[in-house]
């Protein structure tokens, strides 16, 4: 196999997409003040994309269970590959460290995330002293640190593209 499959191409733009989205709209929400419009409906919103973030990312786990993906191509050096691999498992414990804490903050109260009316993810346990806080560093330092990933992992896919003029970038294209 020398591509990847459409679902996979559709699940990586989608979660990139969504991941990016959420960035911008949390360090937006950080500016807006208490009697702005926009100060009880962004989070609203942001819990919500957060949340089908979380199932994108599930659905991506098990997929890389059940389907391949293509094998690294043959120019690419053992140090790429290692640390492709390396960015890759950072940007996913990034992704889920970053959902649990924003889950963390949003039942720090102990009411669980409304799910457009549909549902409530319930609070997994009582709020311990703090949780809004310390879940809130961890965060807002998480989402910048997964971002300096994300541009590490796209630097890569331009250096395959534009320097290396391989297919790496096209495969998921």
């Amino acid at each position: 196999m020398s591509s990847y499959r459409p679902a996979q191409k559709w699940l990586h733009w989608l979660s990139a997409l969504l991941i990016l989205g959420l960035f911008a709209v949390g360090v937006w929400m950080r500016t807006l003040g208490y009697y702005d419009s926009w100060y009880q409906t962004a989070p609203h919103w942001h819990k919500q994309f957060g949340m089908l973030l979380l199932s994108i990312m599930v659905i991506r786990i098990v997929w890389k269970f059940i389907a391949k993906s293509p094998a690294p191509l043959e120019n690419h050096k053992a140090w790429e590959v290692k640390s492709a691999h390396l960015t890759h498992y950072v940007l996913y414990l990034g992704v889920f460290l970053i959902i649990a804490s924003g889950y963390l903050i949003a039942t720090a109260d102990n009411r669980g995330i409304e799910i457009l009316g549909w549902f409530t993810v319930p609070p997994l346990f009582t709020a311990f002293d703090g949780q809004e806080d310390i879940a809130g560093d961890i965060h807002e330092w998480g989402a910048y640190i997964l971002m300096g990933f994300v541009a590490l992992h796209v630097a890569g896919a331009l250096k395959h593209h534009f320097i290396d003029k391989d297919t790496t970038l096209k495969r998921m294209l």
